[in-house]
C-alpha cells in the first residue's frame, strides 16, 4: 500500500528551503538570456555613455564576429548538456543540497570570468562552467522540490522551477536594458555572481532532501528535516511511495533505528534507464513531454514575433521582447493554482489546444496581411505555452519515475531538453527563414504557411504524448511509483 503524506503544508524555514532551491533555476533563466541585451556592447559594435563606474584595468568590450558570438551563446547548452550528463552521480553521491552547493559554484566561478575577461578565451570558459552549473541545476532543482514539497501542494511548488526561469530571463533582460553600455556590461556578470555567493553561503542552513536521508537510511536526520520542512506533521518520504507496512509502522511511531531497516534499492544507471523494462513507460512520458516541449513552435515564434509586433507596435521596438517575456512570467501564475485543480494532463491538454489554435490564427492571419490578428495570436501562444507545456515537463518528472531511478531519469530527460532544445534553436535560426521563403514562392501573403508545418508536426508529438501519459488525476502521482515497482 502506498503512503504519499509529505505533511500538509510548509513551515516557514520549508518556504525559505523552496527559494533557496529556486536560485539555481532563476540563474539558468538568467544566462539563456544575459548576452541578448548585452551583445552590442559586449562585441564592440555599438557606444553608449557609461552610466557606473568602469573597473580598473578591464577593456571596454571584446571585438567578436558573429560567428564567433554565436560560439560563445551555444557553448552555454554544451556546458548543460555535461552537466546533465553526470547529474545522477552527483546528486546520488553529494545529496540534493551538495549538488545544488556544486551549481552555485560553478555558475559562480564562470560568472566571475564572464565578469573579469580581456579575452575571448576566458569568456568561452566562463560561458562554459555557467553551462555545466545551470545544467546540473535543472536536473536536481525539480527533484529536490518534488522531495521537500507538502502532498498538497507538490504540483504548484514544482511548477515554480519554470516561474524562475522566465523571471530570470525577465529580470536579465531588465539588467541588459539599464547596463548596456562599455564597461558596465561586466556589471550584469556580477550579479549572478552575488546570486551563486549568497546560495552558497546560506546552503550550510539548509536541510538535505528527507527522501534522500531516508534512501541513505538516515532515520533521525530524515524526521529531523521532514519536522523542520513540515511542522510536527508525520515525517515521510516526499513523493515517493514506500510499500514496507512494517516499516512505515515503525517509522511514524518513532521506533528506534535498531528495530527496523528502511527499504533500499540500488540506485538506476543511464544505461539501466534505457535497458530495464520497468523503466520503459516513465523514460517515454519524460521523452515526450521534453520533445514535445521543444518541438511546440515557441522557438519560431519568439524568434518571429519582434518582427510581427514591431509592425503593430512601431515605437515600442525596444521593449518587444521583454513585453513577451513579462507575460510568460504573469501566464506561469495559473498553473501553481491549476495544476492541483485540473490535474497534470488536463492542464497539457488546455495548453496544447490553445498553441494549436494560436499557430493556425498566426499562419492565417500572416497569409491574410493581419498583422495585429498575428500579434494576438502570438501572445495567446506564449500564454498557452506558459500555463501547460513550459512548466509541467519539470514537474512530472520525479512524479512518474520509481524512486530508485528518479536520478538517472532526470540526467536523461534534461539531456534531451538540452539537444532538442539546441536542434530547435539551430533549425530556427538556420533553416526557418529558407523554409518560409520557400513554402511562400516570395510571395508576402504566403509567409505564414511555415506555420502550418509547426501545426502537423507538434500535432504528431502531442498525440505521442497523451498516449504514452495517461496519469491525469491531481493526486495520482502520488501512487503511479507504486505501479512501475510492482
Amino acid at each position: 500500500m502506498a503512503i504519499p503524506t509529505n505533511g500538509s503544508s510548509f513551515t516557514n524555514y520549508g518556504w525559505a528551503v523552496c527559494l533557496w532551491a529556486l536560485i539555481i533555476a532563476f540563474q539558468y533563466g538568467y544566462h539563456i538570456s544575459v548576452l541578448n541585451q548585452i551583445q552590442a556592447v559586449l562585441t564592440c559594435k555599438a557606444t553608449s555613455p557609461n552610466s557606473l563606474p568602469a573597473p580598473p584595468r578591464l577593456l571596454e568590450c571584446i571585438p567578436m564576429s558573429d560567428l564567433t558570438f554565436s560560439l560563445v551563446t551555444s557553448i552555454f547548452t554544451i556546458g548543460g548538456l555535461a552537466g546533465s550528463l553526470v547529474a545522477h552521480l552527483v546528486m546520488d553521491n553529494l545529496g540534493r543540497r551538495g549538488t545544488h552547493r556544486i551549481c552555485a559554484i560553478f555558475i559562480g566561478i564562470g560568472a566571475a570570468f564572464m565578469g573579469l575577461s580581456n579575452s575571448l578565451v576566458f569568456i568561452l570558459f566562463g560561458r562554459f562552467l555557467t553551462g555545466i552549473g545551470s545544467g546540473l541545476g535543472l536536473c536536481v532543482g525539480p527533484i529536490f522540490l518534488a522531495e521537500i514539497a507538502p502532498s498538497k501542494i507538490s504540483g504548484s511548488v514544482g511548477v515554480l522551477t519554470q516561474l524562475a526561469i522566465v523571471s530570470g530571463i525577465m529580470f536579465t533582460q531588465v539588467a541588459g536594458i539599464n547596463l548596456a553600455a562599455p564597461f558596465t556590461w561586466r556589471y550584469v556578470f556580477f550579479i549572478s555572481f552575488c546570486l551563486s555567493g549568497l546560495q552558497i553561503f546560506f546552503s550550510s542552513m539548509v536541510v538535505e532532501s528527507p527522501a534522500f536521508l531516508l534512501g541513505k537510511g538516515r532515520l533521525e536526520d530524515h524526521k529531523t528535516a521532514a519536522r523542520r520542512l513540515w511542522g510536527n506533521t508525520v515525517p515521510s518520504l516526499a513523493c515517493k511511495t514506500i510499500r514496507n507496512s512494517k516499516y512505515i509502522h515503525s517509522l511514524l511511531n518513532n521506533d528506534s533505528e535498531d528495530s527496523l531497516e528502511p527499504p533500499r534499492q540500488e540506485n538506476a544507471t543511464i544505461l539501466q534507464v534505457f535497458t530495464l523494462k520497468q523503466l520503459r513507460k516513465p523514460l517515454m512520458i519524460v521523452s515526450s513531454a521534453m520533445l514535445a516541449q521543444q518541438i511546440s513552435g515557441i522557438n519560431a515564434v519568439l524568434y518571429y514575433s519582434n518582427d510581427i509586433l514591431a509592425k503593430s507596435l512601431p515605437e515600442l521596438g525596444a521593449y518587444i521582447s521583454l513585453g513577451v517575456t513579462v507575460i510568460n512570467v504573469i501566464m506561469t501564475f495559473p498553473p501553481i493554482i491549476l495544476i492541483e485543480k485540473l490535474g497534470r494532463r488536463r492542464l497539457l491538454f488546455i495548453s496544447t489546444v490553445g498553441q494549436l489554435v494560436s499557430l493556425a490564427f498566426i499562419g492565417y492571419s500572416l497569409d491574410s496581411g493581419a498583422s495585429t490578428v498575428a500579434s494576438i495570436a502570438i501572445l495567446i501562444f506564449v500564454m498557452s505555452f506558459a500555463v501547460g507545456l513550459g512548466p509541467i515537463p519539470f514537474v512530472i518528472i520525479p512524479e512518474v519515475s520509481p524512486a530508485y531511478a528518479v536520478s538517472a531519469l532526470s540526467s536523461v530527460a534534461l539531456s534531451i531538453n538540452c539537444k532538442s532544445s539546441r536542434i530547435a534553436n539551430f533549425i530556427v535560426g538556420l533553416a526557418f527563414l529558407p523554409i518560409r521563403n520557400l513554402l511562400s514562392g516570395g510571395d508576402m501573403y504566403k509567409e505564414g504557411q511555415v506555420f502550418y508545418v509547426f501545426i502537423a508536426i507538434f500535432s504528431a508529438a502531442a498525440v505521442w504524448l497523451f498516449s504514452v501519459y495517461k496519469t491525469s488525476s491531481t493526486s495520482s502521482h502520488m501512487f503511479y511509483n507504486a505501479q512501475l515497482l510492482q
